[in-house]
């Protein structure tokens, strides 16, 4: 019988790409609104129930990080309290459940990457939420995994490498941020990840290795100039207009949420534990651009 993986929500970039990329011998139950509302509670409990799940994947979040701000209650409810629920219905299942979280929880001041037994504190309400959410899962079951990642992008939804490439299309110059760092991420390889982590978590339930925190992230590090420059130099491998970045510092680009300056996560652990090591982010994010790209053709 196939691993039976049952996801919070169904537009996320990572949802899409778990979709995207379900291997041979898993199935994948998307749970979208309103049979699945992590605002509303009572809707949690029989939602994953009924999917019969093995596996269940928390990736369903209040992502808007600078309404956060505004709305910090929502954020708190959807990515903190929510997240809680989902992990006491797992343990009511006896079945494990992964929690996706982020380099937010940080506060970003430490001069290397952030390894996973490193003191959080979180510099915004969309961060406080997701500590939030770590912590409920874990005082709700032993039987989970914390999969914290970073600067997300896909082929999916809004994200920073759609953005580029848009403004792109009517700029010869684009204004970055150079002074945040960070390990770009793609959603494909956040995918096969998971993939891997929810097999070893249903087929070795007696190993306590596998369970708890774990830093979840693409190798190499830039910023965010970086990977700009690195998306229109592959613009115009490909026969695109060629335009320059512009590095600003943070200072220039306000916004009402707080960024941590040091983003970086340190993905031994993971490596170690459960096999995983995601791609260098040059390579991954070549491809997804590749494919944006081909498919404005």
């Amino acid at each position: 019988m196939g691993l039976r993986i049952a996801v919070t929500g169904w537009t996320g970039q990572v949802v899409r790409a778990m979709l995207e990329r379900v291997p041979v011998g898993a199935e994948v139950v998307a749970i979208r609104r309103p049979e699945l509302d992590l605002a509303d509670y009572r809707t949690i409990a029989p939602a994953l129930r009924a999917a019969r799940p093995d596996v269940i994947v928390n990736a369903a979040a209040y992502t808007a990080v600078d309404q956060a701000e505004s709305e910090p209650d929502l954020a708190m409810r959807v990515n903190g309290q929510a997240a809680g629920e989902a992990a006491r219905v797992a343990a009511a299942l006896g079945i494990p459940v992964i929690q996706l979280s982020t380099d937010y929880v940080f506060d970003g001041t430490l001069g290397r990457p952030y390894r996973e037994d490193d003191a959080t504190g979180p510099i915004s309400a969309y961060g406080a939420s997701k500590l939030a959410g770590e912590q409920a899962v874990a005082a709700a079951t032993a039987n989970h995994a914390v999969l914290r990642t970073a600067w997300i992008y896909s082929p999916f939804g809004k994200n920073f490498v759609k953005t580029m490439l848009r403004l792109a299309e009517t700029r010869d110059e684009v204004g970055v941020v150079a002074d945040q760092q960070g390990c770009p991420t793609s959603a494909l390889d956040i995918a096969d990840a998971i993939f891997t982590v929810a097999r070893n978590l249903a087929e070795r339930p007696g190993e306590a290795s596998l369970r708890g925190i774990f830093h979840m992230a693409a190798r190499g590090e830039a910023v965010w100039a970086d990977v700009a420059e690195a998306i229109f130099a592959e613009q115009a491998r490909l026969g695109g207009k060629p335009v320059a970045v512009k590095r600003i510092a943070t200072t220039d680009y306000p916004t009402p949420a707080r960024r941590p300056a040091n983003s970086r996560l340190d993905s031994t652990k993971l490596a170690a534990t459960h096999g995983v090591s995601l791609p260098q982010w040059q390579d991954s994010l070549s491809a997804c651009v590749k494919r944006l790209l081909a498919d404005q053709e």
